[in-house]
């Protein structure tokens, strides 16, 4: 497929893509798999490099002119990178933590970034079968097993009661001093991964503020949801993250929000 096909184009096949990287994690998942650290102490597991294998090996085959950037490869030098205009960003298993708790809150992200902006995105949740995907200009959408996929939209926010969605394994100061300022009733939702983000897309968060370490393959795929499903995912000055920009992949403090009426910088 050439390189400047329509990103609508491969959204099935890249939700498939997902899917089967996601019944191979739900494989391992079953079983008393091993745990190893990462050099910068985050887990690994046998999931991770499973799902990245299958996903790296059936992209390629969709799109083999095009450069992938996973997690698990992510020793690409920025010399090299910058030459890339369109890109698939990939994290394999996102929420290993969660994955290794085995408390079903990881999801498979597979992004395609092209000019730094993310411009199709599949989020897909191995333990429930569910799927968020998006492609720029064609909506948001939510796939249950054996459903058509309904379109999802972000909420304008109630005046009186707002709904934060908040890591559950990276839960900080920042985040509570963030609720407080806020002034009013807020109901605290803890989820793991890309979740919080896809939480916000279909109406059932007003915001997620992230003020801890992420990279960029952990935002990308939600992100494109997000935007597609009318919200907004930006830094903490209210600038859309961009990707590919520099040599680091680690993202900004950012903040996930469906109402763009609402002045969320105040409450920083």
């Amino acid at each position: 497929m050439l390189p400047n096909f329509a990103p609508k184009e491969v959204l099935n096949p890249v939700n498939q893509i997902a899917k089967t990287a996601g019944e191979r994690i739900m494989e391992i998942y079953k079983t008393d798999f091993q745990v190893k650290q990462k050099s910068d102490h985050s887990p690994l597991t046998l999931a991770d490099m499973a799902a990245h294998e299958i996903i790296v090996t059936e992209l390629e085959k969709l799109t083999p002119d095009l450069p992938i950037l996973s997690e698990e490869s992510a020793k690409i030098p920025y010399d090299k990178r910058v030459t890339w205009g369109r890109y698939w960003l990939v994290d394999p298993l996102d929420g290993t933590r969660e994955f290794v708790k085995r408390n079903g809150e990881f999801t498979v992200n597979i992004a395609l970034i092209d000019d730094h902006k993310p411009i199709l995105g599949v989020v897909y949740v191995p333990v429930s079968g569910i799927t968020y995907f998006a492609a720029q200009g064609n909506g948001a959408f939510k796939s249950l097993p054996e459903q058509s996929p309904e379109q999802i939209q972000v909420r304008t926010c109630p005046k009186d009661r707002l709904i934060v969605a908040g890591s559950r394994s990276h839960a900080n100061e920042s985040l509570q001093k963030f609720i407080a300022a806020l002034n009013v009733e807020v109901e605290l939702l803890t989820i793991g991964s890309s979740l919080k983000s896809c939480l916000v897309a279909e109406g059932k968060a007003d915001i997620y503020p992230r003020f801890g370490l992420t990279s960029e393959w952990d935002t990308a795929a939600a992100h494109c949801v997000v935007e597609e499903a009318g919200g907004y995912l930006t830094d903490t000055q209210l600038q859309p993250l961009r990707y590919n920009t520099k040599a680091s992949l680690l993202n900004p403090h950012f903040l996930v929000f469906g109402d763009a009426q609402q002045d969320w910088a105040r409450y920083l």
